[in-house]
């Protein structure tokens, strides 16, 4: 099998006809590929993100992480656009959703696409994926460890209007979630309501927390890296995809 691979930075038109940096990889054999947009967590469009969607290139996807914190800081580090994305609370929830969807359309429209594509975020960016199941088409989604799914009347603001777990009902595609059962956002009781949000709303989602793991399991240059969890979670998100988008 050809295992080629090529992996670059283009410029996508994201939400409102932005033009923003994104981060593609992909196979270069003639597919045809699943594609997979990789929503990076609050630190930011960083190297550990980028070699997440390197690897599900080298898994056979048509990958890409769009950079949303771009607008807050142009032409800055990424580092510093993540400070300074942090210092505004946050890219607001419609322009994640518009670079999201953008970017599901670049790989959608690459020739060696079957046409199907999924969604995986981490930390915040698990967030914006359950929003993205909600607002966009897409054909599965991964939620790892998102923090303020379920959001108090108090958290909302004007650039996060809505707490994500309402809407649940919105859903359409499969949802699968990974959690820390020692993290506190999203705490095991969050976890819980979003089951039962997910169950009652009759959708196709499974759910796994891992005991000893908390919040960023998944990050191998972090404290919080859980090799067990970590080696799990990935066998988890590959049998997943390799369902919903084949």
């Amino acid at each position: 099998m050809y295992d080629g691979m090529l992996s670059e930075t283009i410029n996508i038109q994201g939400h409102g006809g932005d033009m923003i940096p994104a981060y593609l990889a992909r196979p270069m054999d003639s597919g045809p590929h699943g594609g997979v947009v990789v929503i990076h967590h609050m630190p930011g469009w960083d190297e550990g993100s980028k070699e997440i969607t390197r690897t599900f290139a080298r898994n056979g996807y048509l990958a890409i992480c769009p950079h949303l914190h771009h607008r807050d800081a142009p032409g800055a580090t990424p580092d510093e656009a993540a400070a300074a994305a942090r210092a505004a609370g946050g890219p607001p929830d419609g322009r994640v959703i518009g670079d999201v969807g953008a970017a599901a359309g670049v790989v959608r429209a690459c020739t060696s696409s079957n046409g199907k594509v999924g969604v995986i975020g981490y930390c915040s960016g698990g967030r914006h994926a359950y929003l993205a199941a909600a607002q966009l088409t897409l054909d599965a989604v991964v939620d790892c460890y998102g923090g303020n799914v379920v959001m108090a009347p108090d958290q909302l603001s004007d650039a996060r209007p809505i707490s994500p777990i309402d809407l649940t009902a919105q859903i359409g595609c499969p949802l699968l979630g990974l959690f820390g059962a020692e993290d506190r956002n999203p705490s095991p009781e969050m976890v819980a309501q979003m089951e039962a949000a997910l169950q009652g709303a009759g959708k196709d989602f499974e759910l796994h927390s891992y005991e000893g793991a908390g919040h960023a399991f998944f990050s191998v240059h972090r404290p919080n890296y859980r090799v067990e969890a970590a080696v799990d979670g990935w066998q988890k998100v590959f049998e997943f995809f390799g369902r919903h988008l084949a």
